[in-house]
């Protein structure tokens, strides 16, 4: 079996389009998004509009909540502006997603963790800076996934694999389309990384399971150009540099 693993597209379509291809080529048995699809100052509609021609199995993130699930004064900016590009069917659609999938018998999809979608799995905040979590809360945060062959999350954004000993090898694509979330209060702060668009692909063969990490270069400044445009500076920024300046 191979399964490609999207998540955190953050309607960036760009980096959508050049993943999406790249797929093609892999010879992948199926495709899943685990969340936060639309939250982002790009094309929101747009990729909403190609995903849900995909018919993927897609994970609600934390952002596709916020559409509906907090009053519009209180969400995030780039989600008022989602929400504005959106229909109201279409604000339905991604509130309605499932918090979390269940794949092949023994995979288990999920945005942050198992039972919370703004809570990292494999990482925490500290000092401002995101840092591995200790072996005990990962073990607490992913409770009954425990007994789980592979867990899949997204939300920091991340890529990673990481194998619990007598427990599941967890996965984190990366982020499709967000290197930095520049809103984010402590953005500036937070490690260089890269502008380029992340997935990866898991396997399972003879029982066991691997899986390969991409890292893709895409037109990262017609993106960074869509941000500058719709009146967001810093994340023109974040997407052409993989940082805060």
């Amino acid at each position: 079996m191979r399964l490609a693993v999207i998540s955190d597209i953050h309607a960036n379509l760009a980096a959508l389009e050049a993943v999406l291809a790249d797929i093609r080529g892999r010879s992948v048995d199926a495709t899943v998004n685990l969340g936060d699809c639309v939250g982002g100052p790009l094309w929101p509609r747009e990729t909403w509009d190609l995903l849900t021609s995909l018919a993927l199995p897609t994970v609600r993130g934390n952002h596709d909540r916020y559409l509906l699930g907090q009053p519009l004064e209180q969400q995030p900016v780039v989600d008022r502006f989602a929400h504005a590009a959106l229909t109201e069917a279409q604000r339905q659609a991604l509130f309605d997603l499932p918090v979390t999938i269940d794949l092949d018998g023994d995979v288990l999809a999920v945005h942050g963790t198992p039972t919370d979608d703004s809570t990292y799995l494999t990482e925490e905040i500290l000092g401002g800076r995101m840092v591995p979590a200790p072996r005990a809360l990962l073990t607490g945060r992913l409770g009954a996934a425990f007994g789980r062959s592979v867990v899949l999350c997204g939300h920091s954004h991340r890529q990673s694999l990481t194998q619990v000993p007598g427990g599941p090898l967890i996965l984190n694509p990366g982020t499709v389309g967000c290197p930095i979330f520049a809103d984010a209060p402590n953005a500036a702060g937070v490690e260089f990384r890269s502008p380029h668009a992340r997935y990866a692909v898991l396997t399972r063969r003879s029982g066991r399971w691997g899986a390969e990490m991409f890292a893709l270069e895409y037109d990262w400044d017609r993106a960074a150009t869509q941000a500058r445009a719709s009146g967001f500076e810093r994340w023109a920024g974040a997407l052409a540099l993989g940082a805060v300046t």
